[in-house]
């Protein structure tokens, strides 16, 4: 084993990308009667992979790590360039964790199940792509790139609306990439490189930086999604496949996040400072609205992709926030929802395999059939409620607590939402497992078996991480401790003597 790693020295970040592209061509190659047990093989040995690569990570730097460069296009200023530091490694982990839970809440499909564990693995490739890679030429081959995995998997195996859905997703996200891409093309020519380390600290004009700024918010805010960009997902997450919905949710909704914490702020600190308050009234209002807007859904799924915006809300609001707090609190807010969201919509799965319906008046009393899972969606449940004890608490805490140093009045209307969180995702809980059954599920009742081995094994990593990380938050904390009190030491000063002219121009027009 040592002679095999010995091999893969000096490419540790390469292998993380194409081991699990590679792997992915492999599975086609298998019978498809056996697809799915080899690829639960090729995701424990991706996580494999991560584990060594995690081994040689020192979380006390605030600096690149593992960086690989190789020539590419010189005369550019182009280079294949790979880097992690601790913002991007729980990323590249929950992605990579997310890969054998997949294969497991699918492994009862028939629809050609090889090609559809290679499309996670495929995306697990790609999506790790987006966080390692330190070229901007790089980083956008692999932020499009991925679509086209995401894409087949909604198309393919979604729902009735599977195509108009998957359309959605691929145009929004797209076409929200197009400015991100003419305004790195300027950066890179400016700064002479495209080496996303060279366009820190090029010390651009206001009106410059806010106008790359805009460029890039449009890229990471449909992503994420921000309000008013976000009517993409919730078709997008009914229409599909529960695989499908855990890797939307899991991993790909924090590319925006991350896009925010990489590009915009480090870079654009001036144009960032001067739309923090643009984006911390779309951030409030985001947190409020789809939590009142998932309070009123029916169909159960609907109602968890409404939640996924409004605790993404949260995340953009502590970004751009800006002190080490709200900081910590974006990252956790991030990585605790990937884990429960991925749990969620795991359970809706588990729920609809059995009865062919998400519509919450056709639930009741479920509890009676399948109190396994009735305890597992608990657990999930006070989680995305943020419970005190689970992994939920912190961030939000965190999150609200760091943004209400710079953005008092947008927090408190933010916390509402929590509220509001609460409220929807108790009336989830109950109207699925208690009450009287309804006339569906009693004509139905002979389907509601309870948790089977691969749904347990599904479920139970995530389970460990919400009490894990509710219990033991600085074991997250300290992988991205260094780069983002490095990052509030450079932003916050610039926002906070932003907020001063402002309340100064706000005064003098008095």
């Amino acid at each position: 084993m040592d002679g095999v790693m010995a091999m893969f020295e000096g490419f540790e970040l390469s292998l993380l990308i194409f081991g699990p592209l590679v792997l992915a061509l492999g599975l086609l190659l298998v019978p498809q009667n056996i697809s799915r047990w080899v690829a639960l093989g090729f995701g424990v040995l991706v996580l494999a992979m991560l584990a060594w690569v995690w081994g040689q990570f020192d979380a006390s730097l605030a600096t690149m790590q593992l960086v690989e460069v190789r020539e590419w296009l010189p005369a550019w200023g182009i280079a294949y360039r790979l880097g992690m530091d601790g913002i991007a490694l729980p990323l590249v982990a929950l992605n990579v964790l997310l890969v054998p839970i997949c294969v497991l809440a699918s492994w009862r499909l028939e629809k050609n199940p090889r090609a559809f564990y290679a499309c996670f693995l495929a995306l697990c490739g790609l999506v790790n792509g987006v966080f390692l890679a330190q070229d901007f030429v790089l980083f956008y081959f692999f932020w499009e790139a991925m679509l086209i995995p995401m894409f087949l998997l909604i198309g393919m195996w979604g729902g009735e609306n599977r195509i108009y859905a998957a359309l959605k997703f691929f145009i929004y996200t797209f076409v929200g990439s197009v400015l991100m891409l003419v305004a790195g093309i300027w950066l890179g020519l400016q700064a002479g490189s495209f080496a996303l380390g060279d366009w820190v600290g090029l010390g651009l004009p206001l009106m410059t930086q806010c106008l790359l700024f805009i460029a890039f918010f449009a890229a990471f805010a449909v992503k994420v999604p921000m309000w008013p960009f976000h009517t993409w997902l919730p078709d997008a997450h009914v229409q599909a496949p529960t695989a499908g919905s855990v890797l939307l949710a899991g991993i790909l909704l924090k590319m925006g996040g991350y896009g925010f914490l990489r590009f915009c702020l480090p870079m654009l600190p001036e144009g960032s400072a001067y739309f923090a308050p643009f984006v911390f009234s779309l951030s409030a209002i985001a947190v409020v609205y789809a939590a009142l807007v998932a309070w009123v859904q029916t169909d159960i799924k609907r109602m968890i992709a409404y939640s996924s915006v409004s605790h993404m809300g949260l995340v953009t609001l502590a970004i751009f926030a800006g002190t080490t707090t709200a900081l910590h609190g974006g990252m956790m807010v991030m990585v605790n929802h990937g884990i429960v969201s991925a749990g969620l919509f795991l359970a809706v799965g588990v729920i609809y395999e059995r009865l062919h319906t998400r519509e919450l008046a056709n639930f009741g009393a479920v509890v009676r059939w399948m109190p396994q899972f009735a305890f597992v969606s608990m657990v999930l449940m006070l989680a995305a409620v943020a419970l005190p004890g689970t992994n939920s608490f912190v961030g939000e805490f965190l999150a609200l607590a760091g943004s209400f140093a710079t953005a008092p009045w947008f927090t408190a209307v933010a916390t509402t939402g929590v509220i509001f969180g609460a409220v929807y995702m108790l009336a989830f809980y109950r109207g699925i497992f208690y009450g009287e059954p309804s006339d569906f599920v009693r004509k139905h009742e002979g389907d509601l078996v309870d948790l089977r081995w691969p749904e347990w094994l599904a479920f139970m990593p995530l389970l460990v991480l919400v009490v894990v990380l509710g219990v033991f938050p600085s074991l997250a904390m300290d992988l991205w401790r260094a780069p983002v009190e490095k990052l509030s030491r450079d932003y916050l000063p610039v926002l906070e003597q932003r907020l001063v002219m402002e309340k100064k121009d706000v005064g003098h027009g008095e």
